[in-house]
Order: structure tokens, then C-alpha cells, then sequence
């Protein structure tokens, strides 16, 4: 049985700790590509598209001279049987037959498995639209035992392919399907939790977000043990049975209901009046709200009307819970779905994280061609294999950094909201007029002063990125790595930071979901500029990395913007302030009531 707020908000530390640890296992674990691409070669995936290199001999029935031969292409050598009537021609640097795990490896292999992990990684973005309007309406715990349930079915089919590679091959696209997904589905719903830590929201946000990002560390740490002799099928089985647990875990202590905004919701009421009989489910500032109302209806006096009401039709006073429902009802929403998204604010923000999310795919993508390619020079193909995995791993032990850096990009968009006012707290407006009250600031301008800083930082590491994927040095690769890690986690953690404090908490998951939409699809780019890498450009990246650094400078209109959105903000706030100088007390009240 599903628990309820008021329990799940008593298990939220618990139920933190294992998002976090749930994520790092089973959300994005295909940001780890570059290991799982090396462990599915070394299991034949595709492997039936390579052909074995052509005989390093052959003798040809040509009618050449032995001067004929001597001016030809210096790549071959060239031997005259007149005997036989041919020339024997022998290349001098014969192809070497490249095999991983005992299976061919090419370069026909390498598109098909990339365009398999485009698959899968569009779908880890794409999917968050549908999954955001779920939430928004019925809450995370029907989306993240369903998630469960989908990473551990792509687990088995992976195994599956991996029994009969030659046949099953193309199990990994829907494998990686169902692993997008159900990846998706653990990280989208893990970011509603943050609403129960109040001013720490952004902060939280940042830590599951960090999560997530790190989450591709997983297929490298696989590696490792698949490298120590582990049966890859093994693994995968005792991965699947990992992700069962999540399953259960999720079942027994994730509630039904969607978790309210902080603003919306107050945990730490705590009023126990069992014999009212309220339903269990009231929780927080609603449940307040409510048995104020019946405390106002029980200290009417010794008035008629409450004689009235305690002899009809009984003898025991009942209340109206409909009555309660209409003092409670919510707040209506400030503006609609559509007119958020159609706002300029929401469109830069989709442009920045288009521009982001695109610069970043394709280094993943293509980081183990672009290593080889900076590992060339007096390198034969086994060492220069072996120095790619060794960057591989390195790369993705590096993505731990996404947790461990990513509350400082929440610790810049809370900065100084405690010290905020909300400019709507009655509390606050029921000081006395002789006690002098402290200026403060306003909390909306505030985050989107902190938000403004955040993406400003963000898009400098983004540039720096850039500028080092121009350098064809191959230590330098370890800068990009750091610089690759920390952008992926900030730009995530700076964008639901911002939605979070500019739109309406119920549209969160939608905004959200229709970022990732789209930005998914304009990642899908990063097929055609691989192709284009791989075929005209001969493997070189440079002009792929100088177009990707130029579009990069278009996440700096966001920041921009927000500096002029906070001028508005603080007009705003400043004629508000002008208007409300004048209150009338009503009933000898202190509490400012009306104003003229």
C-alpha cells in the first residue's frame, strides 16, 4: 500500500539517499557510452558487417616490365614472373586484422552502434514531455516502478543479444530503448523530491541532477569488472535483479500524490485533532487552513446559532467537509501552459540548452574516434586501442565529478533566499508599526539574480570546453574531460533551477519535459556531424568542434535576457512599493487589511 505525504515526508532523508544512489545505477548510465561501446564490440555486436582483410599477395596476369614496375606507387612491391606470365603485388603496409574479444572490428560497425546509441539517448530526453504531464497530474510513483521495470528489461535483452550476436544483434536498439526510458522515468521523477526540503529546493535539484549526470560512470565501472573476467551476461542478469529492487523500494515508501511546491506546502505543521475524523491525507498548510476554520466555528460563544447546530438532527455537532474544501481552495495559476512556453524567457532557454545539449552529445559520441585520432603518429593499432580505453575509463570515472560539483551550482541559485522576503507572508504583515522592520529582498528577484550568475558561469566552462576540443593534444583530452563533466551537470541544474522559480510548481514536469523534447531532437544532429566526421573530414574533428564552439556563444542571449527580465521585476516591485504606502486597520486590527 502506497504511503502517504505526511509518511513519505518522514522517510524523505531515506528516500533521498537512495534517489541519489538509484540514479548513479540506473538513470543515464548511457552517458557511459564510450565503455559500453568497447564491451559490445568485444561481444561481436555487429561484428558480421566487418570483413576479413583481403590477401596480402596475389598474382595478377598484367604484362609489366620490371620498369613498368619500379615507377609504380611506392605502397606496394611488385614482383615479375615471366614464367607464369603475371607480377606478383605485395603492399608494403598490409592491413592488420583488427579483432576485439576475438570478433572484427571496422568502421561500419562503429556507425551502426553509434546510431543505436542515438537512439537511446534521444529517447532519454524525448520521452520527458509525456512523462512531465503524467507527473504533473498523478504523481511520480506509477512512473518510477514503471522505469524500474523497463532498465531491467533492457538488461535482459542486452544479455539476450549477447548470446547470439550474429543474430540478435538488433536487439540493442530496442534494448537501449527500453534503457532510455526507463532511465528517464528514475531521474525525471526523482526531481520532484526536492520539494520537501523548502529553501534547500535548488540545492536538491542540483544533487539529483549531479546524480544523474554521474550515472555514467556505471558502464566504466562495469568494464572494470567485465576486464577482470566477469561473464558480461552475468553481469547484466545481476543488474537486472538490482534494478527489481528499486522496484520495491519505490513501492513501499513513494507516495500516490504529486509532492506540493514548498510555497504550497508546509510539512512541519503538526496538529492532531483525531476526533474531528479529517481524512489521513490532509497534510500541511491545507490541513491548517482547515482546522482553522473549525476552530472559528467551535469559540462562536454561547450563541444561539451554536445551540442550534449542536440539537439538529442529533445530538453531535458535525461538520461540512464541503465547506472545508471551499476555504481551501488553491491558488489559481498566474498564467497558462501555453503562455509559458511561448514566453521569450522559455525559448532562450531552449535555445541555450539545444546548443549545450548538441555540443556535448557529439563529444560523447564521437570521443572514441576522436582519441584515436589524437593517438596517432608512431602507434600501432593495439597500443593506440589500449591508450583509447585507458582515456575511456579515465573519462568515465571523471563523471563522479557531476555529483560532487553540482550543489555548488544549487548553493549559487539559493544564495541569500533565506534572507528573502516573499512579499505575501502574513506573518510579516502583522509586525507592529513602532517595531522598524528590516528592508529585504525580494525572493523573485533574487533567484533570478542567482540564476543569471549561474548561467553566465556555465556558458564560460562551455566556451573553455570548446577551445580545448580545438587542441589535437591528447593530455590536454583530461581538461576536456573536467570541463565536459561540470558543464553537463551545471546547464541541468541552472535550467530547472530557473523554472522552478519563475513558472508555476504545476507546470514544472511539463516545462521540463517540452526542454528536453526538443533539445533531444536538435541533438539528433550529432548523427549527421559524426557521418560527416567519419567520411569527408577523414576522421578530423576540427570543423566540426570551431562550428560547435560559434553556436556555443548563442547560450549567452539567456543570461542576457535575464538581466533585463530583473529590471522589470524590480520596476515592478518598486511601484508596488510606491502604491502600498497608505493602510486602513479594520477592527482595531494591526494587521494592514486594505489599502488606498
Amino acid at each position: 500500500m502506497a504511503p502517504t505525504l505526511t509518511t513519505a515526508f518522514a522517510r524523505r532523508w531515506w528516500m533521498a539517499v537512495t534517489a541519489v544512489i538509484e540514479n548513479l545505477l540506473f538513470s543515464a548510465v548511457l552517458l557511459g557510452w564510450g565503455s559500453l561501446l568497447i564491451m559490445l564490440k568485444s561481444e561481436g555486436f555487429y561484428s558480421y558487417m566487418c570483413t576479413e582483410p583481403a590477401n596480402t599477395s596475389s598474382l595478377l596476369n598484367l604484362t609489366l616490365s620490371p620498369a613498368s614496375s619500379a615507377s609504380s606507387k611506392e605502397e606496394y612491391e611488385y614482383d615479375y614472373y615471366p614464367e607464369q606470365g603475371g607480377v606478383e603485388v605485395r603492399p608494403l603496409h598490409p592491413e592488420e586484422n583488427i579483432r576485439m574479444g576475438g570478433w572484427l572490428v571496422c568502421k561500419e560497425q562503429d556507425e551502426m552502434l553509434n546510431m543505436a546509441f542515438t537512439v537511446g539517448s534521444f529517447l532519454l530526453s524525448a520521452i520527458t514531455l509525456p512523462l512531465g504531464i503524467v507527473m504533473d497530474k498523478y504523481g511520480p510513483r506509477k512512473l518510477r516502478l514503471l522505469g524500474s521495470a523497463c532498465f531491467a528489461f533492457s538488461c535482459l535483452l542486452i544479455a539476450y543479444g549477447a548470446y547470439n550476436p550474429n543474430e540478435l544483434s538488433v536487439l540493442i536498439f530496442v534494448a537501449l530503448t527500453f534503457n532510455g526510458f526507463g532511465g528517464m522515468c528514475m531521474t525525471f521523477t526523482s526531481l520532484t523530491l526536492p520539494n520537501m526540503f523548502g529553501d534547500l529546493r535548488s540545492t536538491f535539484i542540483a544533487l539529483m541532477i549531479g546524480s544523474y549526470a554521474s550515472s555514467a560512470v556505471t558502464f566504466p565501472g562495469v568494464k572494470v569488472i567485465y576486464d577482470l573476467g566477469v561473464s558480461f551476461i552475468t553481469i547484466l542478469v545481476v543488474w537486472a535483479g538490482c534494478a527489481g529492487l528499486v522496484f520495491f523500494n519505490c513501492f513501499f515508501n513513494w507516495p500516490l500524490e504529486p509532492f506540493p511546491a514548498p510555497e504550497n506546502m508546509d510539512y512541519t505543521v503538526k496538529i492532531k485533532f483525531s476526533w474531528l475524523g479529517f481524512d489521513h491525507k490532509i497534510t500541511g498548510k491545507q490541513f491548517y487552513q482547515q482546522v482553522t476554520t473549525v476552530g472559528r466555528r467551535l469559540s462562536v460563544g454561547n450563541s444561539l446559532k451554536q445551540k442550534e447546530l449542536s440539537t439538529k438532527d442529533g445530538h453531535k455537532l458535525c461538520l461540512s467537509t464541503m465547506d472545508l474544501e471551499v476555504q481551501c481552495k488553491p491558488k489559481e495559476e498566474s498564467q497558462s501552459f501555453m503562455k509559458s512556453i511561448l514566453s521569450p524567457l522559455f525559448m532562450l532557454s531552449l535555445v541555450t540548452m539545444c546548443v549545450t545539449q548538441l555540443r556535448l552529445i557529439f563529444y560523447m559520441g564521437a570521443m572514441n574516434n576522436i582519441l584515436e585520432t589524437l593517438s596517432g603518429g608512431d602507434l600501432n593499432t593495439v597500443e593506440r586501442m589500449e591508450l583509447v580505453s585507458l582515456y575511456t575509463s579515465i573519462f568515465g570515472v571523471m563523471q563522479l565529478l557531476c555529483l560532487m560539483t553540482t550543489p555548488v551550482i544549487g548553493q549559487i541559485m539559493d544564495w541569500k533566499l533565506k534572507e528573502c522576503d516573499d512579499g505575501d507572508s502574513e506573518e510579516k504583515k502583522q509586525l507592529s508599526k513602532d517595531q522598524p522592520q528590516p528592508k529585504r529582498r525580494d525572493r523573485q528577484i533574487q533567484k533570478i539574480t542567482n540564476a543569471t550568475r549561474a548561467f553566465v558561469f556555465t556558458n564560460i566552462l562551455l566556451v573553455g570546453f570548446g577551445i580545448t576540443c580545438l587542441i589535437p593534444n591528447l593530455p590536454l583530452q583530461m581538461l576536456s574531460f573536467v570541463l565536459h563533466t561540470i558543464v553537463r551537470g551545471f546547464i541541468h541544474s541552472c535550467i530547472g533551477g530557473l523554472y522552478a522559480a519563475v513558472y508555476p510548481s504545476s507546470q514544472f514536469g511539463s516545462l521540463t519535459g517540452m526542454q528536453s523534447l526538443v533539445s533531444a531532437l536538435f541533438a539528433l544532429l550529432q548523427q549527421p556531424l559524426f557521418m560527416a566526421m567519419m567520411g569527408p573530414l577523414e576522421g578530423d574533428p576540427m570543423w566540426v568542434n570551431v562550428g560547435l564552439l560559434g553556436v556555443s556563444m548563442l547560450g549567452f542571449m539567456l543570461p542576457v535576457y535575464l538581466i533585463y527580465f530583473r529590471s522589470q521585476l524590480r520596476k515592478k516591485r518598486k511601484e508596488k512599493d510606491n502604491e502600498a504606502k497608505i493602510f486602513m486597520k479594520i477592527n482595531g486590527s494591526n494587521c494592514p487589511e486594505a489599502f488606498v
